[in-house]
């Protein structure tokens, strides 16, 4: 914990293994990591090292096979699937590779649908917030198709941040992006840390798109083996060479 205040998610021990027996794989073994409330963390390391596994078990997706999770001081261990599912869709926001937009709603309604479907309604001074913030005001009457993939992801972060989370995961957000969209998105990101007071976790492969955090956790194995405060391309570069 940092100076007495609860983490927006924490892990303790956490162990992840997929099947049993011989075919049994290891993809956590015994992480435990706390994510400050209001940073930005990038998850790295090698391709099956274990970072999509633990965004999904930090996100109440997939539950540990060992150990601990809790996201605002609300712990996950034991929760059914629908419980879970309550969890995420008033403590988390999403943000993937892909968008998931859905094609027949307006981008104002794809924002607004986590509430829609959790019966709440959208707080239009909020919405209104977000929209603008994040520049896409003049374009919440288009669908996704009428929209280029930046504007579609900026369209997820709306979404990802409309029912105020406790925390936002982001998936390779980046990774269907050319260059300069994906920089405006990193930018985004930023923003919504710096100016939102929110608390953002990005797993990428791109050290370029970890250098917008505050800091870098490295995985190798299902390990967590190395942190990097402040980082730099360069300083993220040399840790995803880190080995224990």
């Amino acid at each position: 914990m940092n100076g007495g205040i609860e983490p927006a998610v924490r892990l303790d021990g956490v162990g992840k293994v997929y099947g049993t027996g011989a075919s049994a794989v290891t993809a956590l073994r015994d992480v435990s990591y706390s994510f400050a409330r209001g940073s930005f963390t990038g998850v790295m390391g090698q391709s099956g090292s274990g970072k999509t596994t633990l965004l999904q078990c930090a996100a109440g997706l997939t539950q540990p096979t060992s150990g601990s999770v809790s996201v605002g001081g609300a712990d996950l261990t034991g929760l059914t699937e629908a419980e879970l599912s309550t969890m995420r869709r008033e403590r988390a926001g999403f943000v993937f590779q892909a968008f998931n937009l859905l094609p027949a709603l307006t981008a104002r309604e794809n924002i607004e649908l986590p509430l829609r479907l959790a019966g709440r309604r959208a707080d239009p001074g909020w919405v209104a917030e977000l929209v603008k913030r994040t520049g896409i005001a003049d374009h919440v009457h288009r669908r996704p198709h009428e929209l280029s993939g930046g504007q579609q992801q900026r369209v997820a972060i709306c979404r990802a941040l409309v029912a105020r989370p406790e925390v936002v995961f982001a998936d390779e957000p980046t990774g269907n992006l050319d260059t300069r969209s994906g920089q405006e998105i990193l930018a985004l990101l930023r923003l919504v840390v710096d100016a939102l007071r929110q608390t953002v976790i990005m797993v990428t492969h791109d050290p370029a798109a970890a250098s917008h955090a505050d800091r870098v956790l490295f995985l190798s194995d299902g390990q967590a083996v190395n942190v990097v405060e402040d980082p730099t391309t360069e300083t993220i570069v040399a840790g995803l060479g880190t080995r224990r």
